[in-house]
């Protein structure tokens, strides 16, 4: 679900009119002491935060790895601090989770087979594969988070939203991939496809450990407190998909 934080919105995308302020009600006004009281609730952020701090481990081991695709010594020193945020952002995560009476390593651990598994089916063959995966691909998991982020209570909301923070990969992606394909057109092409198959990767994966975790999908369809109804499930995954189409456009490639 979590992969790879990355921005909505690039420097050189489409800008959209400012939302009006959400007013928030029941569980999305309570801090944590108050929510935390319905253990339905507690298990599904223990699951949430589990769920974006193996995420937040796994983007930093990747960004690692991408590093030796780099083509300059400039881009490889990039994406070396682009990696070191994303390690600060599971320390945060890590942290909360210990001050919550939890133990971060067991609230990972139901996440990491199909983190995991997601990567191995979407390891880039080179450099312009790896942007576009944390690009695209990772983004589809940050709209999802911040979707749910909508519904926690504020403590919980806060610490999301701040570890959903862009790292920087956003600008530097969109960059890079462009030149790309201004320098060889027909890459285009190829990496278009590339972003296809990341989109219905992700939201299979995402969907698949929601359904896993009791807590989680409950809190989704709205059996906890003020969760998605069915109806703004459809309405959420429209809008993430949504994003993406923005997204492959800020890239120069078709959706």
């Amino acid at each position: 679900m979590r992969f790879m934080t990355t921005s909505d919105k690039p420097d050189n995308a489409s800008e959209t009119p400012a939302e009006p302020p959400v007013e928030h009600t029941g569980v999305a006004a309570q801090d944590w002491a108050k929510a935390s009281a319905d253990p339905q609730y507690r298990a599904a952020v223990v699951d949430l935060l589990g769920a974006l701090a193996y995420g937040e481990l796994a983007a930093f081991e990747r960004l690692a790895e991408d590093a030796k695709l780099a083509p300059t010594l400039a881009d490889k020193a990039e994406l070396a601090k682009m990696a070191s945020a994303e390690f600060h952002h599971y320390e945060k995560l890590r942290d909360r989770l210990t001050e919550i009476g939890e133990e971060p390593t067991l609230a990972m651990e139901p996440f990491v087979a199909a983190l995991d598994g997601f990567h191995r089916q979407t390891a880039p063959s080179d450099w312009l594969e790896g942007l576009v995966k944390a690009y695209v691909g990772d983004s589809i998991a940050s709209d999802f988070y911040r979707e749910v982020a909508a519904r926690l209570d504020t403590d919980s909301r806060e610490l999301v939203l701040a570890v959903l923070d862009d790292t920087g990969h956003a600008g530097f992606a969109v960059e890079k991939v462009r030149a790309a394909i201004d320098a060889e057109p027909r890459v285009g092409g190829r990496l278009a496809l590339w972003a296809r198959r990341l989109m219905g990767e992700a939201l299979s994966q995402s969907q698949r450990v929601v359904a896993d975790r009791d807590a989680l999908s409950t809190m989704l369809v709205g059996g906890v407190a003020d969760g998605f109804d069915l109806a703004e499930v459809g309405r959420m995954f429209s809008r993430i998909t949504e994003a993406h189409t923005k997204r492959m456009a800020a890239l120069g490639l078709a959706a």
